[in-house]
């Protein structure tokens, strides 16, 4: 196991550019376009906001610590970047993905409970049949499938741990401290995690957590105003950006929370245009899921795995 993150498999193997994933889910269309064509399926964010809710679900369901579901939605991302979706049963990757990273997690579940409380939560939709099957040795395969198609490379490193590192130097409240906390929940359902590392994830969520202020219910809330929190976010960073450039370092006092984080990003060595990448990436999935259709996602999931037989 890596001690950290910069030696680990998830630097080496399970990071890429935004060309690169690209790449790798063309080749899986191509590979069978008279599939792809059959069962049109939602856009990709779409697709990750029911995955991330039926995880949720599940995990709760089962009392799972949020680190876990971070975790098997990670585990999810990264298998259906190998994998072609419309050739597995989404749900049973789903709990296959919770029970594995319960058990990599150190809160392991058994695993009759899993297929058990998997079946109560998605009971067919059409006829008599349902999504999941309670033979346990399915979820048991594509536990070896989920694994081989990971190289076996299974420990993840999570924003979690540099967002409480961070707090104290940024004097950061309960609340906005929860509101950066929630906003790593969500970036989950981006590439992100398969983009840029864990402390960049971690910055880019304090900056928005103090450019929003949690005043309100929380950041879904600002949704109609993406367009000014980005321009306050980016506003810091390039403020940050221009210093480390070369231009004047700053003086005096920082009068803002935001302030001090800009000035600590121009002393560091982080890179300004990752945070900046991220800061757009997760605004601009706030904006997409003002239009998630959960019914529809669902029908269009649901009609191939029926289709194909995948359930039984």
């Amino acid at each position: 196991m890596a001690a950290n993150y910069w030696e680990s498999t998830q630097r080496r193997h399970w990071q890429f550019t935004r060309e690169q994933l690209e790449v790798l889910r063309k080749k899986l269309e191509d590979e069978d376009q008279n599939l792809v064509q059959m069962y049109p399926l939602p856009a990709l964010r779409h697709l990750s906001i029911y995955f991330n809710q039926q995880v949720a679900r599940l995990g709760k369901r089962l009392g799972v610590r949020q680190q876990a579901m971070a975790t098997a939605q990670l585990y999810i991302r990264r298998f259906y970047s190998k994998v072609e979706i419309r050739r597995t049963n989404p749900y049973l990757v789903i709990a296959t993905a919770v029970y594995l990273a319960c058990k990599m997690e150190e809160c392991p579940h058994h695993i009759r409970i899993v297929v058990s409380e998997g079946r109560t939560l998605w009971p067919g939709m059409f006829n008599s049949r349902n999504f999941f099957s309670t033979d346990t040795s399915k979820l048991g395969e594509c536990e070896f499938f989920l694994i081989s198609e990971m190289s076996s490379q299974m420990i993840v490193h999570h924003p979690y741990r540099s967002l409480a590192a961070l707090q104290t130097t940024f004097s950061l409240t309960q609340e906005e401290y929860a509101l950066a906390w929630s906003i790593i929940n969500d970036h989950y359902m981006t590439d992100l995690p398969l983009l840029y590392a864990p402390h960049a994830i971690a910055i880019m969520s304090i900056l928005l957590a103090l450019v929003l202020r949690p005043n309100t219910t929380g950041i879904q809330s600002a949704g109609s105003s993406a367009g000014t929190i980005a321009s306050a976010a980016h506003a810091a960073l390039s403020s940050a950006g221009q210093t480390k450039n070369g231009g004047e370092k700053p003086g005096g006092v920082a009068r803002t929370k935001v302030q001090k984080l800009a000035n600590w990003l121009a002393e560091s060595n982080i890179d300004i245009e990752a945070i900046v990448d991220c800061t757009q990436e997760i605004i601009s999935f706030y904006e997409v899921q003002e239009q998630y259709n959960e019914k529809l996602t669902r029908e269009q999931i649901n009609r191939f795995v029926k289709a194909r037989g995948l359930d039984k």
